[in-house]
């Protein structure tokens, strides 16, 4: 059975942002645990040259607020992007929750072959819906969902696969 778009899209952006609130609950207990704030995630990179762990939310939250915003047609909302605490990078990525999960599945559905306006690489194109989710929005989103699981896992909170899939 084919899967729908609603499900492909959101459907995603939801359950990998639900997957990385857990891990980020691991990483909150694994801190309280050993006694430090978890402030000290916020700034945390794999090279000097990456962005930061709250860098990584911030990216995730947008990709999956640009995308759905742009396909279904609501009004993307303004994030400042300029969480500094934990408490803070723990609300935005429940803001991007929210914003993902208010999506009606009848504003996706049926919206593959939509052109979307996008700017790749300086240049101004149109791509179907299908062709953003599948090569820029999901790859993106991806990448700074797995950097900030990666980040979390190399400060040593024990999580694994499992936690990272759900």
């Amino acid at each position: 059975m084919p899967m729908n778009f609603s499900t492909a899209s959101a459907g995603t952006f939801v359950r990998m942002l639900s997957n990385l609130q857990a891990v980020m609950g691991k990483a909150e207990a694994y801190a309280d645990e050993r006694k430090f704030s978890p402030d000290n995630y916020v700034a945390m990179r794999l090279a000097p040259d990456m962005l930061p762990f709250s860098f990584q939310i911030q990216s995730s939250t947008d990709r999956a607020k640009l995308f759905l915003s742009r396909v279904s047609g609501v009004a993307a909302p303004t994030w400042a992007d300029t969480e500094k605490t934990w408490a803070e990078v723990k609300a935005r990525l429940q803001t991007g929750l929210d914003f993902a999960r208010s999506i009606p599945a009848a504003q996706l559905d049926g919206t593959e072959d939509k052109l979307i306006p996008l700017k790749v690489r300086g240049e101004e194109v149109q791509w179907p819906a299908q062709k953003y989710l599948l090569e820029n929005a999901l790859p993106n989103f991806f990448f700074h969902v797995t950097t900030a699981y990666d980040i979390l896992r190399h400060a040593g909170v024990p999580v694994g696969k499992r936690d990272f899939t759900g």
